[in-house]
């Protein structure tokens, strides 16, 4: 979906994802220079010099990806297959005056793009499914506020989303304990200052540990741990950072720019998926034994992956 989106193709023909996930595994990593800085001219553990390789292969590939494009922008007409040809268009155009862009402009977006929309989505989805085989009674309701919504004689439609109120619940549940950034991106503070105590000087890295507010017992009571979607029911607690209890995307000026789209990417694939399909365990496998390890990383995928046996319960 990504790639169609931004390139125009489905598959990656270029080996872009690899890429992308040695990208972000690198982002992630433990680096010494980061607790002794004079070391990271050295680079003793090598992430500086795969970082620099890797940023070359990318390169190549989104250089040839926006020679194709320009190649067949002369048979589009005027015509935006993906959002290449709309940044080509802003490119070339002449009324964009300071938002002028050039290739290099047009790479660095595609970058942010691809790193931001590719690991994202895929990981809350996929947390999401693990809590809902963990607990079946709530991918039962989830498939009754479906059969009821859409029924069962067709898929379901980005139009249906805005109704599926308990699937939002349980999305928003999963994503409390399984934040895909699991600290989120550094601020920096711009003055001095001292909360609780502890004296805070301007110019300070600042780091929001996003998984421990989302299992916090003082905001969300003795059952943090606890996977229960209805504890959203009759509250203002949304996506967009306004409840600092929350924050899946962020907060404030520093808020995901792709959360609309990420959002609804994520509803419309767990939908199709929980309507279409009974999943249940492999090889008797019980709820409880789920494996729910996560990865260390920038984000927070599953450990391994998750198995699961899927019946097609449709009537089309």
């Amino acid at each position: 979906m990504t790639y169609q989106m931004l390139f125009g193709f489905k598959d990656d023909k270029f080996n872009l994802k690899s890429s992308m996930q040695e990208v972000m595994m690198l982002a992630g990593a433990f680096n010494i220079a980061d607790f002794i800085p004079y070391l990271g001219a050295l680079d003793l553990q090598g992430l500086s010099r795969r970082m620099k390789d890797l940023s070359k292969i990318i390169d190549g590939f989104l250089e040839k990806i926006i020679d194709e494009h320009v190649r067949d922008a002369k048979t589009l007409q005027g015509q935006h297959r993906d959002f290449i040809d709309v940044m080509l268009s802003l490119m070339e155009s002449n009324e964009t005056h300071q938002e002028h862009l050039d290739r290099d402009n047009i790479k660095a977006i595609m970058l942010d793009m691809l790193a931001a929309g590719m690991d994202t989505s895929t990981t809350v989805i996929d947390w999401t499914i693990a809590e809902l085989l963990r607990h079946p009674r709530c991918m039962k309701l989830v498939q009754e506020e479906l059969e009821n919504v859409v029924g069962l004689n067709r898929m379901v439609e980005e139009k249906d989303l805005p109704k599926l109120d308990y699937l939002k619940m349980v999305i928003k549940e999963s994503m409390r304990l399984h934040p895909v950034a699991p600290l989120l991106i550094p601020r920096e503070s711009i003055e001095d200052i001292t909360i609780n105590g502890y004296f805070i000087p301007k110019k300070s890295r600042v780091l929001i540990n996003n998984w421990a507010l989302g299992r916090d017992p003082n905001s969300w009571s003795s059952n943090a741990e606890e996977f229960y979607p209805e504890r959203f029911i009759s509250t203002n607690i949304d996506v967009h950072g306004r409840d600092y209890r929350f924050l899946p995307f962020g907060s404030d000026r520093r808020k995901c720019p792709g959360l609309q789209l990420g959002l609804t990417v994520i509803e419309l694939v767990l939908a199709q998926l929980v309507h279409c399909f009974n999943l249940e365990l492999p090889d008797g496998l019980a709820p409880n034994d789920v494996d729910m390890s996560e990865k260390f990383g920038l984000t927070l995928p599953r450990a391994n992956h998750l198995a699961a046996i899927p019946t097609y319960r449709l009537f089309v």
